[in-house]
């Protein structure tokens, strides 16, 4: 059984990294000792052992230890037998370039199928869609495909943001941004606002956070969704 969660961000404005989703991730990952990190998405271009040590110094805090994928000698064998998996936030792109000439992205689905407790956090959460194409990032590297996990039946939009009506900012809103994804694309979309995130089960699907999601459909008006909606029926 699928066990996922898909975070919008990894740190709450005045919060530690992950705090947050402290208790959520305590629960998540009770079964694992050790973690397998994946930092290929490098936030501002940090290694990936500076990034490895950052998600280490939080597990620590919950008893787990952390292992950096790159530091792997068969990465492929390290996902399938890994007792959980995280996959950080950073640039989408890179990530998804990386995964795709490493031919790990099927690796990683298959792990996540079997029931390999997973977390996404930004660009992470990204990759479980079925596509990478609502990234809010730059395309500063070009990924030969743009297919990703399709661990859950739609995309994500992490960071998700309102437009603000007294702003003065004159350019496209992130609705504007999703609605011209669904002029050439069918795929649903869900908006997640910082601090919320979504808890995989199986087929079920379940939003956490005190927020609502923004939900976007093709030839859709967009609309607000809160826990009690059926995600896992999204498609």
């Amino acid at each position: 059984m699928k066990r996922i969660i898909v975070a919008s961000t990894s740190s709450l404005h005045a919060q530690g990294y992950l705090e947050y989703l402290n208790q959520a991730l305590k629960d998540h990952f009770a079964t694992a000792k050790t973690v397998l990190f994946i930092p290929y998405a490098r936030p501002g271009g940090i290694t990936h052992e500076a990034y490895t040590q950052k998600a280490a110094t939080y597990f620590k805090t919950i008893n787990k230890s952390v292992i950096g994928i790159h530091n792997c000698s068969n990465a492929k064998q390290a996902i399938l037998e890994a007792d959980a998996i995280f996959t950080g936030g950073g640039n989408t792109f890179v990530l998804v370039q990386t995964l795709h000439n490493l031919a790990l992205m099927e690796v990683l689905r298959q792990a996540i199928l079997n029931g390999t407790p997973y977390l996404g956090t930004s660009a992470g959460s990204n990759i479980c869609g079925p596509t990478m194409q609502t990234t809010n990032d730059m395309p500063i590297v070009f990924p030969k495909s743009f297919k990703t996990l399709g661990v859950i039946p739609f995309n994500i939009n992490p960071h998700y943001l309102d437009p603000d009506p007294t702003g003065t900012h004159m350019g496209e809103t992130r609705e504007t941004r999703l609605k011209e994804f669904h002029a050439y694309n069918n795929l649903p979309v869900v908006g997640l606002r910082e601090g919320s995130w979504l808890d995989v089960r199986g087929s079920e699907i379940e939003l956490k956070g005190e927020l609502t999601a923004r939900i976007f459909k093709a030839n859709s008006q967009p609309f607000e969704a809160d826990s009690s909606y059926h995600f896992g029926e999204l498609s």
